[in-house]
């Protein structure tokens, strides 16, 4: 079945990190958003989002250890994300994703809206969800899946069982609270955890 889904024509659909701002930036002009929710607080997320893309766009530096692990590789893959505009997780690690294709000739970063894919996303739910972003990589040479991550860092997926199963309800919250913690990270654990995925790439 996961043939019939990644197909070239699907990926040929995908955009790249630089037409998904753009994309983003021409909806917003419009007082739209991306999915079929163009409410006043999604548009909210969306500009600041764009905000925490642009900024780690300018702060992102890959640690050394990635950098090198990079190096090893061999093959190719397309790191393939399932996202949308105004996900707040999705602005606090796909610019780490696009970084990381910048850097290596072996990796090409591709985005395919969650919305409207939901066939394929639902091969990849996490706790029975529609959870974002989610990191497909693909083998380039014959299409294989072999890794998958997200939609978060595992402390910061932590934080949300915590506030699932002993939190107030108060999401707006909890948000505030978890891009805290990754205004504090720095990206320095979504790149460990990206790391572990690139050696066993190159192992």
């Amino acid at each position: 079945m996961m043939e019939t889904l990644l197909t070239p024509a699907k990926l040929e659909t995908a955009l790249s990190y630089e037409q998904y701002r753009a994309l983003i930036d021409r909806l917003l002009e419009d007082e739209k958003t991306t999915g079929p929710d163009h409410s006043p607080t999604k548009i909210d997320y969306t500009k600041l989002n764009v905000h925490r893309m642009n900024r780690l766009d300018r702060t992102t530096v890959l640690n050394d250890d990635l950098r090198q692990t990079l190096l090893q590789l061999s093959e190719s893959y397309t790191w393939l994300v399932l996202t949308e505009a105004w996900c707040g997780d999705a602005a606090q690690v796909i610019p780490v994703f696009y970084k990381i294709a910048e850097s290596s000739p072996h990796i090409t970063l591709k985005l395919l809206l969650r919305d409207e894919n939901l066939d394929l996303m639902d091969q990849f739910l996490t706790n029975g969800g529609r959870s974002i972003p989610k990191l497909i990589c693909l083998r380039d040479s014959d299409g294989a899946v072999v890794a998958t991550w997200g939609p978060k860092p595992a402390p910061a997926q932590e934080m949300l069982r915590e506030f699932k199963a002993h939190g107030d309800g108060d999401y707006k919250a909890f948000s505030e609270r978890l891009h805290g913690w990754y205004a504090k990270d720095r990206t320095q654990t979504t790149q460990q955890e990206l790391l572990e995925l690139v050696k066993a790439l190159s192992a």
